[in-house]
């Protein structure tokens, strides 16, 4: 079922340009010095192919909610997705959003200095000045009452979201948002999955924060759940 992604109106500011792209399922929402419509989707197109093409040949990368092992000969895509995954414990499919506007915003850069892009709640951000990123939380009292502060010295990074309650992404868990920061988009993808499986309840927050302490490579994460709320880590908020 189409879900509206009104989240995205939160977005302020006139410094930057939007460009909407859609390919298939993959909708992007991105921010640039100027607009990339052509060069985004030309990249879109680039990574969907060699991550359907493997797909087509190994089904079973696409239906894991475990860790999968990858040929060394696989895509560097799916390598890269099976490797964020190994790190936190599920399967590769949970790192596609944060891998596709991961390497998108990379070939962006070729073109803005600046670049942020969105996939389904996923972003990659490229920063030149200090920026707020606005917490969609569902229907939990905390959602848009809070931003996490991005300088420019964190940037390349990934900030990604998953939750039990919003949108159509399986996840084993309740909470209204997970927030994961890292510097690679696709490891914080998987991290908010993982991490997002583990809360049910308020009680779970502390044991959530506990487990992403070990994921090699995660730099900070927000967990909300109705009206609760946990921070680790590199998490500004405003």
């Amino acid at each position: 079922m189409f879900q509206p992604r009104t989240y995205r109106d939160w977005t302020g500011g006139d410094d930057l340009v939007t460009t909407v792209v859609a390919v298939k399922e993959t909708d992007l929402y991105i921010r640039a010095q100027r607009e990339l419509k052509q060069q985004a989707i030309e990249s879109i197109q680039k990574y969907r192919v060699r991550l359907e093409d493997y797909i087509e040949t190994n089904p079973g990368f696409l239906a894991a909610l475990t860790p999968l092992d990858v040929a060394e000969d696989a895509p560097d895509i799916a390598r890269q997705m099976a490797d964020a995954g190994r790190k936190c414990g599920v399967g590769p499919m949970a790192a596609v959003a944060g891998t596709i506007a991961e390497r998108v915003g990379n070939d962006l850069l070729a073109y803005s200095d600046e670049v942020i892009v969105e996939n389904g709640g996923d972003l990659f951000l490229k920063l030149l000045s200090e920026r707020q990123v606005g917490i969609y939380a569902g229907d939990s009292p905390l959602s848009g009452r809070l931003a996490l502060k991005i300088s420019p010295q964190q940037t390349p990074m990934g900030m990604c979201t998953s939750s039990g309650t919003v949108g159509h992404s399986f996840s084993y868990g309740k909470a209204d948002a997970v927030v994961a920061v890292s510097r690679s988009t696709a490891l914080a993808d998987a991290a908010a999955t993982a991490i997002c499986n583990r809360v049910k309840s308020a009680s779970d927050i502390n044991v959530a924060i506990e487990y992403a302490m070990t994921i090699d490579g995660l730099d900070g994460v927000l967990i909300i759940i109705g009206g609760d709320m946990g921070v680790w880590g590199e998490i500004q908020l405003s």
